[in-house]
Order: structure tokens, then C-alpha cells, then sequence
């Protein structure tokens, strides 16, 4: 086994992280690289275990540095994959499970282009559900989430071009699902049938746009 780098994208709210802890559980095979991040610790993140809870002069530093495999800006907080916690799960001859944003998952794709890298797109399966998930949070300003809605349309358009879509309506079967991804090497092509994908892709870019906040 040739252990590859294996990401994770999703709009917000699109269930990658449950699908990345679950992936953890089930395979031996696979290693999580920790995040590094500038936000505060939510209850019960643990430092090292969540991410690696940093200074923003602290990510700055490391930027220059050129320690990061991949670096964005979300909601105001710096999120980046260290390139030293890519190496410690290689060098256990794992797969690397990668939870991230589309921006980021774009310059991982260009560092490590396939076969070197495996990206799989999530779209949540049902609008109203994703939309509740995301609107019911209340802890961020009408800015804030307007932005994150935003964000989320253009993610969402943008996951027809990628090659491994698949649709978080089983977590059983989308996490199974994803395995075969990472077993066949991603050299098969995983997508819903097109009419099926782009519709969701319509219904869920017009509840977004319901829900947008105007600022």
C-alpha cells in the first residue's frame, strides 16, 4: 500500500468530520493529520486532539516558514494542515484523512496532484436539514453567517468538477462508500447519477439563498 493523501471536503454543516471520525474507527489503515487553527477551543476540544490551538502571530510565523501544506481563512479564524503532521501518519504507513475546506483542498490538490491525492466532495443529502443545522447554531452575527451561507453556494457549485462525489444520506453506507474510494486507489470515478446531482446541487443552492441574511 502506497499511503496517500485523502481529503475530505464539504460545505459547512455537511457532515465530513462525523465521516472522518467514523473512517478512524472502522480502518487501521488510515491516520488523522491534527489542524492547526487560530480560533478558541470549543467545550471539551482538547489542544492536539481537535487542532493545535495557535496564536494568530503563531500561524503567521508559520506560514512564512513554509509549514503549512495548506492555509485558509474561514469565519475569521486562520485554519492549516502542518506539513509535519502529514509526514508523522505517512511515516506509519497510513493514509492520511485530511478534514477540510474546499479553498484549502484546492492548494492540497495542486502540492499532491493524483494519484498522490484522493478528494472526495460530500454534499449534505437533504436542504432543509443542512439549512436547520447551519441557521439553528444562533451563535454568529447575521455578517457572519450570511458569509458562511455565501461560501457554501460557491463550494457547492464548484463540487461538479470534482472526480469523487458522494452524498451523506447514510452514514453507514457513505462512509463504506468512501472506502472503496480509498481502496481502488481513487482511480475509479465515485458520482451520483447526474440528474440526481445536479438537481440536489440546485436544491440546495436555493435554500441557502433563502436563508442568506441581507447585510
Amino acid at each position: 500500500m502506497t499511503p496517500r493523501v485523502v481529503i475530505l471536503s464539504a460545505p459547512s454543516g455537511g457532515g465530513k468530520t462525523t465521516i472522518t471520525q467514523a473512517l478512524l474507527e472502522r480502518r487501521g489503515d488510515v491516520g488523522y493529520s491534527v489542524s492547526a487553527t487560530t480560533r478558541a477551543p470549543r467545550p471539551g476540544e482538547r489542544d492536539g486532539q481537535a487542532y493545535h490551538f495557535v496564536s494568530r502571530p503563531e500561524f503567521e510565523r508559520l506560514i512564512a516558514a513554509g509549514e503549512f501544506l495548506e492555509w485558509a481563512e474561514y469565519a475569521g479564524n486562520l485554519y492549516g494542515t502542518l506539513r509535519g503532521e502529514v509526514r508523522r501518519v505517512q511515516s506509519m504507513g497510513k493514509h492520511v484523512l485530511l478534514d477540510i475546506e474546499v479553498q484549502g483542498a484546492r492548494q492540497v490538490q495542486h502540492e499532491c496532484p493524483p494519484p498522490e491525492s484522493i478528494s472526495v466532495f460530500v454534499l449534505p443529502p437533504a436542504p432543509d436539514t443542512w439549512i436547520d443545522r447551519l441557521v439553528g447554531r444562533e451563535t454568529e452575527a447575521p455578517a457572519v453567517l450570511a458569509r458562511r451561507l455565501h461560501r457554501a453556494i460557491t463550494e457547492i457549485r464548484e463540487s461538479l468538477d470534482w472526480e469523487h462525489i458522494v452524498i451523506n444520506d447514510d452514514l453507514g453506507a457513505v462512509v463504506a462508500e468512501v472506502g472503496t474510494i480509498i481502496d481502488e486507489d481513487g482511480a475509479v470515478s465515485h458520482r451520483p447519477p447526474i440528474p440526481r446531482l445536479v438537481r440536489l446541487v440546485e436544491e440546495l443552492v436555493s435554500a441557502a439563498e433563502r436563508h442568506r441574511p441581507q447585510t
